[in-house]
């Protein structure tokens, strides 16, 4: 026993050492990063696009060391891991050098009746030291492409990724250190403790993608140092499928967004509402595409990824045991592996009327794996009440031929952004607002909008000629000013 205490007690102090180390790490390149914050409101347009040029460069160096880390952490396809994960950088870098020339540029704005005489402009200047923890579903994609924002708007970015994909946050840190001096940009790896360190500090902007509930504790941090906060979410994304959907196309773009990465995204579809005429022939069709896409063998398909780790493969299993107490059916799916971090793909039928699956943790919880509740109506506005009791999600999705459907539910509904006859397909659109509304997110991320985030929107106006004088005291019984002339030289402060 004695072994015992001392081999806890010698952990237990490793562990401290380790956290009071990464804390005087996170102190200094603090420090660093502050006065380079000072120094970078001077960059220039072409500084910035040398950074991301330079940036852009070493993430296709490190291509296969990319697919190699998703692999590792969770047996991530490599066409996904290109899709999914490095494309949207690339991308997000390509587009960003394109633009930013217009995005940094002052906009000039009109002058109003009450300013005639001035100039005004609206002026896009760096936030300062910025903050950015990501997740662990979409590890380098939800990682640098806020930090191309980031360096785009003139930031510097201390960067906390996430401990549950190690080998993927090495390479993250490792491109990083290539790309950016480490007073401009730096990885810190770790625990839960070093994001509390790091939420310790009064930085000028904090970026977080990750669930609602750590997302208010994110916003709490912030609160105590009044650094603005962009929030990237999640909630339960629904999935409305109306009788006149071309129900083959439906179920085959549907059955993607569904299962890629394992149904691990955070505008994955969720649940479904199909109408009950269709009902039928719409699950037989995601049958039919789950067999084309996967096999019959799923397990030992190459295209078909993995759970995180074995607690999240136990939370879902969780979730399906439950709904089918709660009189959920399964019909397609439900095999479950906990070593292997494996769940097949799963379809759980439901009805809008049944009470007990409706209220069950399935469909209460945002699932985040290869499930999906798949649930009959007749009457839309019954899905639109159900919709509107929950809170606002991330994603809305809805499949219909007829544009009145799809209008309904548009201007009946709220959610951080809505695809018509697609789903997860907005992610890829860089001239769109990407964020979530309430408990879903708040602010925007991508393209111009992710500039902004990192940006503050700094108002200028230059006196040319106006009556100012007219409003100097003393005032007399109409309201103005008895300092004579307006047009002459005032010399007050």
């Amino acid at each position: 026993m004695s072994n015992i205490a001392t081999n806890l007690e010698a952990k237990e102090l490793n562990t401290n050492n380790a956290l009071s180390m990464s804390v005087a790490k996170i102190d200094q390149i603090f420090k660093q990063q502050q006065e380079k914050a000072i120094s970078l409101r001077l960059s220039t347009l072409e500084q910035r696009r040398e950074i991301l040029k330079r940036f852009l460069m070493v993430v296709e160096r490190h291509q296969p060391d990319i697919i190699e880390a998703g692999k590792k952490d969770f047996n991530k396809p490599e066409s996904e891991t290109l899709v999914a994960e490095i494309f949207p950088v690339v991308h997000e870098i390509k587009h960003t050098l394109k633009h930013l020339k217009k995005w940094m540029k002052a906009k000039p704005v009109p002058a109003t009746k009450a300013t005639l005489g001035t100039k005004s402009k609206i002026v896009y200047e760096p936030k300062g030291v910025s903050l950015i923890i990501s997740p662990w579903n979409y590890p380098f994609n939800l990682t640098l492409g806020p930090l191309v924002s980031s360096i785009a708007a003139g930031n510097t970015a201390m960067i906390k990724s996430s401990e549950l994909t190690p080998n993927m946050s090495r390479v993250i840190a490792k491109i990083v250190k290539e790309a950016f001096d480490e007073d401009h940009a730096t990885v810190f790896e770790g625990e839960v403790d070093v994001s509390l360190a790091l939420l310790e500090k009064p930085f000028d902007h904090i970026f977080f993608t990750g669930s609602p509930q750590v997302g208010k504790s994110v916003m709490a941090a912030a609160a105590k140092n009044l650094s603005s906060v962009t929030l990237e979410l999640g909630g339960k994304s629904p999935v409305v499928v109306d009788k006149s959907a071309n129900l083959k196309k439906s179920a085959g773009k549907i059955t993607w967004g569904k299962f890629v990465n394992n149904g691990q995204t955070c505008v994955a579809p969720d649940y479904l509402f199909v109408h009950e005429d269709v009902a039928e022939e719409f699950v037989d069709h995601m049958k039919a595409t789950l067999v084309t896409f996967y096999g019959d063998n799923v397990k030992d398909n190459e295209d078909y990824g993995r759970i995180v780790n074995e607690r999240h493969t136990q939370r879902i299993k969780g979730l399906i045991e439950d709904a089918v107490q709660h009189g959920g059916k399964i019909i397609c799916g439900g095999d479950v592996n906990i070593c292997d971090c494996f769940i097949a793909p799963t379809l759980i039928s439901g009805k809008l009327a049944d009470e007990g699956f409706i209220n069950c943790t399935l469909m209460q919880e945002e699932i985040f794996g290869p499930v999906l509740p798949i649930i009959t109506y007749r009457d839309l506005d019954e899905v639109v009440n159900h919709i509107n009791r929950n809170h606002k999600p991330l994603a809305l999705y809805i499949y219909s031929e007829t544009n009145d459907v799809s209008e309904n539910i548009l201007c009946r509904t709220s959610s951080g952004g809505a695809c018509v006859n697609t789903n997860m397909v907005h992610l890829l659109q860089s001239n769109l607002p990407f964020g979530g509304v309430n408990n879903s997110g708040l602010g925007s991320s991508h393209g111009e909008f992710g500039f902004k985030a990192f940006s503050h929107e700094r108002s200028v106006l230059e006196d040319k000629l106006t009556a100012t004088a007219l409003m100097y005291p003393p005032y007399t019984g109409t309201g103005s000013g008895t300092l004579g002339d307006p047009q002459d030289t005032y010399t007050g402060t």
